[in-house]
């Protein structure tokens, strides 16, 4: 089965970004790499099993469809929800963020 392409949301892009310049402030490189990396794996995952994250959120949030991936050693979730021709991630949150709050702000269609 040939993957889809994943798509990150601007939001998504956004956490991310601020994700890494955290590390950094940190002064710490070094996670910052390695949350890069768990982040390319967890693209790759729900690139070609979009079904393997929860959807644990889909309905409390009442967004069918919604499924979270949790990255690899770091405390991050990757929210997305599996389209036709790709995986559109909508946010890359903390996981002890208030998430319904934090994904209402996530530019649904």
């Amino acid at each position: 089965m040939k993957a889809k392409p994943v798509v990150p949301r601007l939001r998504a892009i956004d956490d991310v970004e601020e994700a890494i310049a955290w590390y950094l402030s940190e002064k710490s490189p070094k996670a910052a790499l390695g949350f890069i990396a768990a982040l390319e794996r967890a693209y790759a995952q729900i690139g070609r099993h979009p079904g393997t994250g929860s959807p644990r959120y889909a309905q409390e949030l009442a967004l069918p469809g919604l499924r979270c991936l949790p990255l690899a050693r770091h405390p991050q979730l990757v929210f997305y929800v599996e389209r036709s021709d790709h995986v559109d991630v909508w946010r890359v949150l903390h996981g002890q963020r208030d998430v319904p709050r934090w994904m209402s702000q996530a530019d649904q269609p």
